[in-house]
């Protein structure tokens, strides 16, 4: 299926990019972030199990369980913090 997926913050530098086009054939945030990492050590890097990386599902935070569907949006941001 065809997602549109969006890096914010840190993970769009280590990527390199902000947004794209992905083929994909899984069916859950957890199954994409872990098709993700094998796409290079960029990737990698900014998606590492051992990262705490936000996840939103159409512009809802989600969890990893969370089901993907076609044409969806998914995006991967660093925690926020603030003041």
């Amino acid at each position: 299926m065809k997602i549109t997926v969006k890096y914010f913050a840190s993970v769009r530098e280590a990527i390199g990019q902000g947004s794209e086009q992905v083929d994909t054939a899984a069916t859950s945030l957890s199954g994409l972030r872990d098709e993700l990492i094998t796409r290079g050590p960029a990737y990698a890097q900014a998606l590492a199990r051992g990262k705490s990386v936000r996840m939103a599902l159409n512009q809802v935070m989600s969890d990893e369980s969370a089901a993907l569907s076609e044409g969806c949006e998914v995006a991967f941001f660093p925690p926020v913090t603030g003041g």
